[in-house]
């Protein structure tokens, strides 16, 4: 029953495009040595959310016109721009970190927002805590 919620599966979709985006944090900074290696990191979730509203049109790439949940599951990653060092990496670790926490703020607002939800669901039946 609470699937079928458009703001319980916008935050299911948010919270799994931040697990995503700490892979692709983890994956950076595991790499932070790796000569040549061009960091990456995946679309904002706004701008997956935003392009997931689509109708039943036809497709023309993967995530055209796709559902949030569709997007938000299989988010594709886009090298970053940045200052290379000299042996070609552009993975900033100063950088990752702050990503990192802006994600794991991304990730406790989707929390945030499911409990709320489930917390006025339960009061509208007359259940409380």
């Amino acid at each position: 029953m609470f699937e079928k919620l458009e703001i319980v599966r916008m935050a299911q979709a948010m919270a799994s495009h931040a697990g995503a985006q700490q892979g692709e944090i983890a994956r950076n900074i595991a790499n932070a040595d790796t000569p040549g290696f061009k960091a990456q990191a995946l679309p904002d979730f706004a701008d997956l959310y935003d392009s997931g509203s689509g109708s039943g049109m036809r497709r023309t790439r993967a995530l055209h016109g796709a559902s949030v949940a569709e997007a938000a599951s299989a988010p594709v990653a886009r090298q970053t721009t940045g200052a290379a060092s000299p042996n070609g990496n552009t993975v900033s670790l100063e950088g990752e970190m702050v990503r990192a926490v802006e994600v794991r703020q991304q990730h406790e607002m989707a929390l945030a927002i499911y409990r709320s939800s489930s917390d006025i669901l339960r009061i509208s039946l007359g259940r409380q805590r």
